[in-house]
């Protein structure tokens, strides 16, 4: 949270939700299933530091959500444009609020979808997500339109 003081940090967030860990794991070059294998059986000291090798670029994320979210939200929308959306270069996107019924799938929670762009720069990974954001469609749709465009500037006094 950026306010009149500046920066300050409102919760740490330890656990691993979306869409914290949405823009995290795209850019971990690892096989995340066999780390967590490695951790239950107690043979994490058997991994290599390559396993914890990070992808270079910035990731920018976007959540999708249902009309009304966070209040009550509508269910059961199709989702169109995935296939598209999933076609731009560096975009990975991950369901938060979704289901399949009938071979389509359809809204399910307040928060939809969360579109994650990888690219050189802020700039660079938020324009992937919104050109994937911009072939998603479903009804009463909505998200923010200004996730990443204060990253990197230092906080204002004053606002």
């Amino acid at each position: 949270m950026v306010g009149r003081a500046g920066a300050k940090v409102l919760e740490y967030n330890v656990r691993f939700g979306d869409p914290e860990t949405q823009v995290i794991l795209p850019r971990w070059n690892a096989d995340l299933a066999s780390v967590f294998r490695h951790v239950a059986e107690g043979r994490l000291d058997e991994l290599g530091a390559e396993t914890f090798q990070w992808d270079s670029r910035v990731a920018v994320s976007v959540v999708l959500c249902a009309g009304g979210y966070p209040g009550a939200f509508k269910r059961g929308d199709p989702i169109r444009g995935l296939k598209e959306a999933e076609r731009v270069p560096g975009v990975v996107i991950f369901g938060a609020g979704v289901e399949q019924r009938g071979g389509e799938i359809v809204t399910a929670g307040g928060r939809v979808l969360n579109v994650t762009g990888l690219g050189k720069s802020v700039e660079d990974a938020r324009t992937r997500a919104y050109e994937a954001v911009a072939k998603i469609h479903f009804e009463s749709m909505q998200f923010r339109k200004d996730i990443g465009q204060k990253a990197g500037r230092p906080a204002r006094p004053g606002g």
